[in-house]
């Protein structure tokens, strides 16, 4: 059985991973749209910053993170005037701690299916005096619904996994910034071995699960198109 600290992470994980999604489509989207489309030569030095922390070590993101969000940062010294705190060791903290990190898994297969998508859809949308926004929701969004699956799947999954940057700038606070990644660690370090047992299992089957479905997804859409 669960404990009920581990309910309580896997919760919280739950949320945390649900609110970075939803935020990473809605800033992720504009984001490889314009890298997909862009000629300037900003392209590639963007385009590697927001793959960095695929490769970055994620105590290296968090130690950043905490010195901008600190009270001698930029956004620490932002929030305090704002009246919003310091972010550190605290949810919303965690939330933009865990959009950074998984950035790269939301924008890139967005980013990959826009570019796979061409130009002649909106050159015939255009043609048709469909307007901009009209031809992004219309023709892009559908044509390239696979890479927003892919990157939300991806995304949410790689959020529920965290641990070097949600422990660097979450901390270990029950129910306010401990999510399961820690709770396991707390496990092992109090020696408990059957609770980390347990919930790693739970980690490990919510992994494969993911992935499956990933595949089967991908599966079906390229014997639905034919390839």
């Amino acid at each position: 059985m669960l404990t009920a600290s581990d309910l309580q992470a896997i919760g919280l994980t739950l949320q945390v991973a649900t609110l970075t999604t939803v935020i990473l489509l809605l800033l992720g989207t504009p984001l490889a749209w314009w890298l997909a489309r862009t000629q300037s030569w900003v392209k590639k030095p963007l385009g590697a910053l927001v793959a960095m922390p695929i490769v970055l070590p994620p105590s290296v993101l968090g130690f950043y993170l905490l010195v901008f969000m600190g009270p001698q940062g930029t956004v620490g010294q932002w929030t305090q005037a704002l009246g919003l705190g310091l972010l550190p060791f605290t949810f919303a903290g965690l939330v933009v701690a865990s959009t950074l990190y998984s950035l790269p898994f939301m924008v890139q297969p967005i980013q990959n299916a826009m570019e796979a998508m061409g130009t002649r859809p909106l050159e015939v949308a255009a043609s048709l005096r469909a307007s901009p926004l009209d031809a992004f929701f219309s023709v892009v969004v559908p044509l390239c619904k696979p890479g927003f699956v892919t990157g939300a799947i991806m995304c949410f999954a790689h959020t529920v996994g965290e641990f070097g940057v949600v422990l660097m700038v979450g901390g270990n606070i029950p129910g306010v910034t401990r999510v399961v990644s820690v709770q396991i660690y707390d496990h092992v370090e109090a020696m408990e071995y059957s609770d980390a047992h347990r919930l790693a299992a739970v980690m490990l089957g919510f992994s494969f699960v993911v992935l499956l479905a990933l595949h089967l997804y991908n599966g079906a859409r390229r014997k639905g198109s034919g390839l």
